[in-house]
């Protein structure tokens, strides 16, 4: 039976505040300045969702937001990339969050308020979400301690409903990385953290150790590497996949977030661990040619074009 979308996505919600051109960093009792400012859709989730639904993937989002101009700006804009919103969660109570971003090219710091976001719990994931979508996509546990205490049983009911599962854990900000991972990883299709977070996860000091010592509990265990690409074990199978190179690079916000969105868009068409590592990395690659998360992705046809003459890939999706 057609299901009415491809992914849920189940998430955080907030705007990104960025600055950009700042030439130090902030000290205390001091003045910085930023050259470039941009107010726009922000969280790992929301890029993921907007992204994957560039490249032709039904989505719907499941998430929490305040009744306010930030909330009016992150519906708009899911809304305007084709994301379904109706799972979206409005609260009175509750302001949206927001995060001020310092960027500084390949590296930024970022402060965040989470607000509603941290709100969000499993009662607010009903079954009807969960049974129209064939595949759900959890991001940035940390910042939503509700959806993280019930993650097994949010997983659980997924896969009782024969969804396929992603996890993109994030940062954890209190550095506690309390997830019991050998009890949820075998309830993951495809765990997605980046290199700073699989090393914090397993206390290694090198990705392939850290790949290595996971990989006798998952599935697809994935490891984003920035601009040297990503490493991945997929039944014991060690794999290494080079970046793609943008020397003219704008900022690298969402980077992590789009390679998600081209990893998980050839792992739900069935396309071999090393096409999704590549396809990852290719849009991990064209998200940095623009500002923010989603600056790049206007279009699939851009999309293409961007891959064919920035990086020499034919796209086929």
């Amino acid at each position: 039976m057609k299901k009415e979308f491809e992914i849920l996505v189940i998430g955080e919600l907030n705007v990104d505040l960025i600055l950009n051109n700042i030439q130090t960093y902030p000290r205390i009792g001091a003045e910085i300045l930023a050259q470039n400012m941009e107010l726009t859709l922000g969280s790992s989730s929301a890029i993921f969702a907007s992204n994957i639904c560039v490249l032709d993937t039904r989505v719907a989002f499941c998430g929490k937001i305040g009744q306010d101009s930030f909330g009016n700006l992150v519906l708009d804009t899911l809304n305007k990339r084709g994301v379904n919103t109706k799972w979206i969660i409005s609260s009175k109570d509750y302001a949206t969050g927001a995060s001020i971003i310092l960027n500084y090219a390949n590296d930024r710091a970022i402060i965040t308020y989470p607000g509603a976001m941290e709100h969000l719990s499993c009662d607010d994931i009903s079954d009807e979400a969960l049974q129209s979508a064939r595949h759900i996509h959890i991001s940035s546990v940390f910042l939503q301690p509700a959806i993280k205490n019930c993650l097994k049983n949010l997983l659980l009911r997924a896969k009782k409903f024969g969804l396929t599962t992603s996890v993109d854990p994030q940062w954890d900000p209190k550095e506690n990385w309390d997830i019991n991972l050998k009890e949820i990883l075998p309830l993951i299709d495809v765990f997605l953290p980046n290199e700073s977070e699989i090393l914090a996860f397993t206390r290694e000091t090198v990705v392939i150790r850290a790949l290595k010592k996971l990989a006798p509990y998952g599935n697809y265990i994935v490891a984003k590497l920035g601009e040297k690409g990503s490493a991945g074990i997929f039944d014991n199978k060690l794999i290494e996949m080079p970046g793609f190179k943008n020397n003219k690079l704008i900022d690298a916000i969402g980077a992590g977030d789009s390679f998600n969105a081209g990893f998980i868009k050839g792992f739900i068409q069935n396309k071999s661990p090393e096409e999704c590592l590549k396809l990852g990395n290719l849009m991990g690659a064209i998200n940095t040619i623009a500002p923010g998360g989603t600056g790049a992705f206007t279009s699939l046809e851009n999309v293409k074009q961007v891959a064919k003459q920035k990086f020499n890939y034919n796209l086929s999706l």
